[in-house]
């Protein structure tokens, strides 16, 4: 049962308040704020000049401003702070603070709180975008009116009074929003788990003990749905507080989702034929599995049916750009991990142009060499785990004595264009990186739009 949020409103009217980052989407928080009562200071690493306008707005408003490259130092004296997702809690201002008092949270953990509708949390190394976005198709589609938020749609937090009980959200979680949740949705969801993040976590426990957070808050009416297929994943049913519902491409199970002999089901019903469903790769039944046991209470399997049928994917993820002499290039800008890589290729029927590379989390390409080795024709490599990638790939390639090509280049224009030079006909070339954007672009979508933006002004 949530909170009420007059809770909240008496709480935060006249505290001290501070918010870290002065991005775009904390904006939002920061007016909600004032207009709550709490007095507001914005931190942010970067200096007056450098944010703009909006630091002179902010000020206007009567925000002040903490800024420059020591804002975290002036810490202190603050009732509440929300930081942002990929601050970690026990960096040492924060424990000052903490120590001195501060309420230290997040948007997403008050919002999860305090939200009166049912709320579904989708997690996972893999799929979250996908499966939180059919969720939220189902519902929508099925006749509720229905919010998305977490790492995609908009800051929920600000909407909150406008979200009745009646309503559903659907939320996709990272592990850096829940690392430090003490509140879990009623619905959670583990899509799939794999080495992931390893720049931020100190180590892959750590990281799965942040997505646990999504289920081990949860009471006995919660349900926590799981990839049987997965092994990380399949340990967890044992330690639900509620419910559990399982979903897998390899087992009939008689309580969740699976396939079997070319179809989908849920709860031994038939939903679909594979062959039906519009966006491709067994990844994507995996998905919709997923999707549709968080929505079997809720929705018709009619309705799920419809959307599987007619869903033609999502921006960057596996998207189709267009046909040139005959190539055909798409745009896989959210494979930000090896598993996600391997998924995206193993959904074409033959071997592709693959361009690859970007910031490195710390996590190993072996897999990627290891199974991909067979899926790619040629490989072209970019940003800062250029070396790493190569790497990785020559040590199997000499192992199993089968070889590809691999060339490296210092951009994504060099890259699309020496794609087109070493293609012919019927080829395909995908971005489909490995590997987050930050060495080159401030996230996956404008890298994906750049990409996008290459192919699409080739002659």
């Amino acid at each position: 049962m949530s909170r009420n949020f007059s809770d909240f409103k008496r709480f935060i009217n006249n505290k001290k308040t501070v918010v870290l980052g002065i991005g775009i989407s904390n904006r939002p928080l920061i007016d909600f704020l004032l207009e709550l009562g709490a007095e507001v200071t914005a931190f942010d690493r970067k200096t007056k000049k450098q944010i703009g306008h909006a630091a002179d707005e902010l000020m206007e408003k009567g925000v002040k401003l903490i800024l420059g490259e020591n804002y975290l130092e002036f810490l202190q004296g603050y009732e509440v702070i929300f930081k942002t997702p990929s601050m970690r809690i026990d960096i040492p201002e924060l424990i000052r603070a903490k120590k001195s008092g501060a309420y230290i949270t997040s948007e997403m953990e008050e919002f999860v709180k305090y939200c009166p509708a049912k709320i579904i949390g989708v997690t996972g190394s893999d799929g979250k975008t996908t499966t939180t976005t059919l969720i939220y198709n189902i519902l929508k589609e099925e006749g509720y009116k229905t919010w998305v938020g977490g790492n995609i749609g908009t800051p929920l937090f600000t909407k909150i009074r406008d979200i009745n009980e009646k309503d559903k959200v659907v939320l996709e979680l990272s592990s850096f929003q829940l690392m430090t949740m003490n509140v879990s949705p009623q619905v959670s969801i583990i899509t799939n788990l794999s080495p992931n993040h390893l720049d931020i976590h100190k180590d892959m426990e750590e990281y799965i003990d942040a997505k646990k957070n999504i289920y081990k808050f949860q009471n006995q009416d919660g349900l926590l749905i799981l990839n049987q297929d997965n092994r990380i994943t399949s340990t967890m049913a044992n330690e639900a507080n509620g419910k559990v519902m399982e979903f897998s491409t390899k087992y009939k199970l008689e309580n969740g989702a699976y396939f079997y002999g070319g179809k989908l089901y849920v709860l031994n019903k038939f939903v679909c034929k594979r062959e039906e469903i519009v966006i491709k790769g067994m990844h994507n039944v995996e998905n919709f599995l997923a999707a549709f046991c968080a929505t079997i209470g809720d929705a018709s399997i009619d309705t799920m049916k419809k959307v599987a049928v007619t869903f033609s994917g999502v921006e960057h993820r596996s998207e189709f750009v267009r046909e040139l002499n005959g190539v055909k290039y798409y745009n896989d800008s959210i494979a930000s991990s090896p598993t996600r890589t391997l998924a995206s290729l193993r959904a074409f029927e033959k071997k592709v142009i693959l361009i690859a590379g970007g910031y490195d989390k710390h996590i190993p390409f072996e897999p990627l060499a290891e199974e991909g080795l067979n899926m790619i024709k040629k490989l072209i490599l970019l940003g800062n785990t250029k070396d790493k990638i190569e790497e990785s790939f020559n040590k199997v390639m000499k192992d199993k004595k089968v070889y590809i090509p691999i060339v490296k280049v210092d951009t994504l224009e060099e890259a699309v264009n020496m794609a087109r030079k070493k293609a012919e006909a019927e080829d395909i070339v995908t971005l489909s990186p490995s590997c987050a954007s930050f060495d080159m672009f401030p996230n996956f979508e404008i890298r994906g739009n750049k990409f996008k933006e290459i192919v699409n002004s080739m002659k």
